[in-house]
């Protein structure tokens, strides 16, 4: 089957969850399917990376985006036209362009588009298209606006929430089929649109990547928290990290430090390693070196939406993980046995300092979590999922 693959990032190196679920599934989906991939890049320097995904994909072309999103036209094309800012800061005319000749030049079987925001590079065709969301972006933006957001900007910002929401259900209904990655998200977007098709496609590990080198006992014990700082989820999480949940173990572990390790990080969060008891690690080499290092993973993750990777990551590396009810949401693990749960800051705290002070119950939970992801979470199993629902959309177009 050949496959038009459209993606909002370039899918390597993985330091995002995004990139991390993108690549896999291609390098697993590519010895059945021939593969064209489209991606938007911020920097030149990315065109390095083009050659590992070539090994996969039959032909890659990249379009360049602002480095920035705040750009004047930008906020310009979002104020005085119809799509919402996460769209128009996605849009690239070249790449509209280049799919309209691709697709009038070579025949495809199927578009698979990444994300809704993608999709207004596509031109009316006939080719089915399966959009494939990792997030329900109207939700993510939503819960931004309601508790972070200043109040003065609050009108402003429901304005491009109704037009995120509007153009997000609107590309799930001009898609043949939609896959979710849990059954939660699935339920999210069946609300908005009722009757919709859509199928699940969860997140996998490559366990034998992540088991390959050892974890090492941690001096000081490293609390650790990994992100990608362009999702609001995880600024919120480091937020509520620094401010309420690491203060309180600081006072039972003086001698512990906070690791936040990531990319794209906000000025705030690299202002904290000015602190004594706090190291930030920005564009890490290799990221389980995080895992292996660190004492426990804490994830007080509060935002809707996102792919939770880095909870499966340490799981899989044989790390602890302490996280909120949304932060396990959607991966089937119980609370107790494979990580723990907690639904305040306090108890997050309290049961941070448990795992620190008690080497049983780390060794218990870090070894029953790995256990968990070797048995539910495998990228090939994933990518025959998705690979079973490309026929479906190809038979329905027959």
């Amino acid at each position: 089957m050949k496959i038009l693959m459209l993606t909002p990032y370039l899918p390597y190196p993985l330091l995002s969850g995004g990139q991390t679920r993108s690549y896999n599934l291609i390098k697993n989906l590519s010895g059945k399917h021939e593969i064209t991939l489209f991606s938007l890049i911020k920097h030149e320097s990315e065109k390095k990376y083009v050659g590992e995904l070539k090994k996969y994909c039959k032909k890659v072309k990249v379009f360049k985006r602002s480095q920035s999103p705040w750009t004047l036209r930008n906020i310009v094309l979002t104020g005085f036209g119809p799509y919402p800012f996460l769209v128009i800061r996605n849009l690239v005319q070249k790449e509209r362009e280049a799919i309209k000749k691709e697709l009038s030049t070579d025949k495809y079987d199927l578009i698979h588009a990444e994300t809704f925001y993608v999709m207004p590079h596509i031109p009316r065709t006939e080719i089915p298209v399966l959009l494939v969301e990792q997030t329900v972006e109207y939700l993510v933006y939503k819960h931004y606006v309601e508790e972070r957001a200043p109040l003065f900007m609050r009108p402003l910002l429901w304005i491009d929430i109704f037009k995120l929401r509007f153009w997000e259900t609107y590309y799930w209904k001009r898609a043949k089929k939609v896959v979710a990655m849990s059954d939660s998200d699935k339920r999210q977007m069946r609300e908005l649109v009722h009757g919709l098709d859509i199928d699940v496609v969860p997140n996998g590990i490559d366990i034998d990547y992540f088991s390959e080198k050892e974890r090492k006992e941690a001096h000081p014990q490293r609390i650790l928290y990994v992100g990608n700082f362009s999702w609001l989820q995880n600024i919120e999480a480091v937020e509520i990290l620094t401010s309420t949940v690491w203060t309180k173990i600081k006072k039972e572990i003086p001698k512990a430090k906070l690791w936040i390790v990531g990319m794209n990080m906000t000025d705030e969060i690299r202002a904290l390693q000015e602190r004594e008891d706090i190291e930030i690690t920005e564009g890490i080499p290799d990221i389980r070196d995080a895992y292996r290092k660190a004492s426990v993973l804490v994830a007080p993750i509060e935002g809707p939406g996102g792919t939770r990777l880095k909870v499966l990551e340490a799981m899989a590396s044989g790390l602890p993980v302490v996280t909120t009810p949304v932060g396990a949401e959607g991966l089937g693990v119980k609370d107790g046995k494979h990580v723990l749960i907690k639904s305040n800051y306090k108890e997050l705290a309290t049961s941070a300092v448990k795992v620190l002070k008690n080497e049983k119950l780390a060794k218990n939970l870090g070894e029953s979590g790995k256990k968990f992801v070797e048995k539910n979470y495998s990228w090939s199993t994933n990518a025959g999922l998705l690979d079973k629902i490309y026929k479906e959309v190809i038979r329905v177009k027959a």
